[in-house]
C-alpha cells in the first residue's frame, strides 16, 4: 500500500516515515515545503498525485503558547487543513489517521480520561484542535489523541531538561499538572498499526506511567545518570513567567479503546525514555 505522510519532517512524522523503513508499504513523506495543509487545492493536487490507501497526518501547529497570539495560524493547520486533508482523502477513498491532543480537554476530571469523556479544552490550541477533530468524520477516519511528545527529532520537554540540567545546578518543574509522556518512537510504530488495521474513531494512545512534569524531569535526569534530586517542585502559579496558555491539570490519557480491543499497550515511557535520552 503507498501511504502519505504529511508534517513528515516534525518529530512525529520523521519517526513515522523511519518506522516504515521495516515495511512492505511504499510511503510518500512531505514536509511544509512541500505541501502546506492549509491550502486546500495544493491539498487535493498532492493527494490525487500520490494516490496512496492511507494518510498519516503528523503536521501541526503544536506551540501552544503561540497560538495564544496566532490563533488564525493555529485553526488553519490544525483545523482547517484537516478538512482539506478529509474532503481529499475521500476523494481518492483513503483512510485517514489524524493526531490531537489532551489539551482537548480542561483537566478537571479526578480520573484519566477516555476517549468517550466530553472535551472542554481551555487553551486556543485546544480548541484549534478539537476543531480539527470535529473536522472528520469519525465512522470513516481515526483521531489519535496523544500527549507530552517527545522524541529525537524537533522542540520538546527532554531536551529543553537536558539543556537546562546542563546550564543550572537547581531545575523548577510544576508537580499540579500530570499526563502520560508519550515517546514519539513508540507512538510512530502504534500509527503503523492504524493504517494496517484501519480502525475508526477517537483512541487515545500513550505511553504507560502518569506523572507530573515535576516527576518527569527527574525520570530524564535519572536516565542520563544524573542526581534527579537536582529538580523541585513548584505549583502552577508559581512559575515564572507565567506561560500564556492556560494547561489542564490533569491530562492523563486511559488507552481504552486499545484495551478493550486486546491490542499490547505502548510500554512505561521509563523503559523508551532510557533509549532517547541515550540516543540524545
Amino acid at each position: 500500500m503507498k501511504v502519505l505522510v504529511t508534517g513528515a519532517a516534525g518529530q512525529v512524522g520523521r519517526e513515522v516515515v523511519e518506522a516504515a523503513a521495516a515495511g512492505a508499504h511504499e510511503v510518500v513523506g512531505l514536509d511544509h515545503a512541500a505541501l502546506d495543509v492549509t491550502d486546500a487545492a495544493a491539498v487535493r493536487e498532492a493527494v490525487r498525485a500520490v494516490a496512496p490507501g492511507a494518510i498519516v497526518n503528523c503536521a501541526a501547529f503544536a506551540a501552544v503558547d503561540r497560538c495564544e497570539t496566532e490563533p488564525d495560524v493555529a485553526f488553519a493547520v490544525n483545523a482547517d487543513a484537516v478538512r482539506h486533508l478529509a474532503r481529499a482523502a475521500d476523494e481518492v477513498g483513503a483512510y485517514l489517521v489524524h493526531i490531537s491532543t489532551d489539551y482537548v480537554f480542561d483537566g478537571r476530571k479526578p480520573d484519566p480520561y477516555v476517549e468517550t469523556d466530553t472535551p472542554n479544552p481551555l487553551s486556543v490550541y485546544g480548541r484549534s484542535k478539537l476543531a480539527g477533530e470535529q473536522a472528520l468524520d469519525p465512522e470513516r477516519a481515526a483521531i489519535v489523541r496523544a500527549s507530552w511528545i517527545c522524541g529525537r527529532y524537533g522542540a520538546n520537554m527532554v531536551k529543553t531538561i537536558l539543556r537546562l540540567a546542563g546550564e543550572h545546578e537547581k531545575l523548577s518543574f510544576v508537580s499540579d499538572q500530570r499526563g502520560h509522556p508519550t515517546i514519539a518512537a513508540d507512538l510512530a510504530r502504534m500509527l503503523w498499526w492504524f493504517v494496517e488495521e484501519r480502525p475508526a474513531g477517537v483512541w487515545h494512545v500513550t505511553n504507560q506511567g502518569a506523572v507530573s512534569w515535576y516527576e518527569f524531569a527527574q525520570e530524564v535526569l535519572r536516565a542520563n545518570g544524573d542526581d534527579p534530586a537536582r529538580v523541585l517542585p513548584i505549583t502552577t502559579e508559581e512559575l515564572q513567567p507565567p506561560r500564556p496558555a492556560p494547561r489542564p491539570a490533569n491530562s492523563v490519557l486511559r488507552n481504552q479503546r486499545l484495551i478493550e480491543a486486546g491490542v499490547e499497550l505502548l510500554p512505561d515511557f521509563r523503559e523508551s525514555l532510557a533509549i532517547l535520552v541515550r540516543s540524545l
